[in-house]
């Protein structure tokens, strides 16, 4: 069983789509990666933050999980990070209405003891320099270093970024934030130029419409499973990023031709997430569920063909 270590946040968010709306639920980067990373066998441990406000139900439900959750900081007196979003008619835009970082302002990472030797780290969308910390943390070099960012760190924190970006082996972003890293705007050209900053493989989501693999002259392409209900996207690019860990962690092979696997399972487990708000489907979920997708996503990229 791989070790896998997870970074981010442990959040409420507030979401309203075309769908619904919610008052503050479970929410998170480091949540979504965990929930999703729980579905493979792995030992996992998530390093957050929250106030004393944070339920104990939510804590239950990540130990119960199995999530290790010693490095879950929990503040006296402090409130938990806070997001709230609308979504727009298309589902792939929001507007972001309030964020609070509160006990996240002031978050000093710390790892568990039995993780600093974790095989897999997964760097959830953070300020580089706690990303860094975690990094610095490690009594050996990983295995694998996935880094998911977005543009947001590209503004403010570009100089931060690109120090861990040259300790990354795998990262993660969207199509979007692909382009803005690198002013290149064709997706092949930017990973060629993301490769040369560190990373040996680039992960470029799109979305409803799939995501990309690159690794020197190869690239791999996974589609999105066609839905019948989209209700809630919070969470999905950090569900895949979950998936594609947890199944690395648990094979322990960092291949290229495993790490389409990866991009596969993580697709996979995107596509239930959105189907409810938060957390709630991913909480839900059976292997049952989930191999039955599995047959899906074959299905739907599967050919045979005879060349003239």
């Amino acid at each position: 069983m791989g070790k896998l270590l997870i970074v981010g946040t442990v959040a409420f968010d507030a979401i309203e789509t075309p769908f619904g709306k919610t008052d503050k639920i479970l929410g998170g980067a480091a949540t979504f990666i965990g929930l999703a990373a729980s579905q493979f066998d792995v030992q996992s441990a998530i390093v957050s933050i929250v106030g004393d406000d944070f339920p104990q139900e939510y804590i239950d439900l990540l130990k119960n999980k199995n999530i290790d959750i010693s490095s879950l900081e929990v503040v006296k007196g402090g409130k938990t990070f806070f997001w709230k979003g609308k979504y727009h008619n298309d589902l792939n835009s929001r507007d972001t209405l309030v964020t609070e970082l509160n006990t996240l302002a002031d978050f000093k990472p710390v790892v568990p003891e039995n993780f600093k030797n974790a095989e897999v780290v997964m760097l959830g969308n953070l300020h580089p320099n706690i990303q860094m910390s975690v990094l610095d943390q490690m009594t050996k070099r990983p295995k694998l270093v996935i880094l998911d960012t977005m543009n947001f760190w590209m503004d403010n924190a570009l100089e931060e970024l690109m120090q861990v970006i040259k300790r990354t082996d795998v990262i993660t972003i969207n199509d979007e934030e692909a382009r803005q890293l690198t002013h290149e705007y064709s997706l092949v050209k930017a990973a060629e130029e993301i490769q040369k900053m560190g990373p040996k493989y680039v992960v470029i989501k799109k979305g409803e419409h799939g995501a990309l693999l690159f690794h020197k002259e190869d690239v791999f392409f996974a589609p999105a499973l066609p839905l019948e209900e989209v209700f809630d996207p919070t969470g999905a690019g950090d569900t895949f990023a979950g998936g594609f860990a947890g199944y690395l962690a648990a094979t322990g092979n960092t291949s290229f031709n495993n790490l389409k696997n990866a991009v596969i399972h993580g697709s996979n487990l995107a596509s239930f997430c959105v189907e409810r708000f938060g957390t709630e489907r991913m909480v839900a979920l059976d292997r049952k569920q989930i191999n039955k997708r599995m047959h899906q996503f074959k299905a739907l990229t599967q050919f045979d063909i005879e060349l003239q």
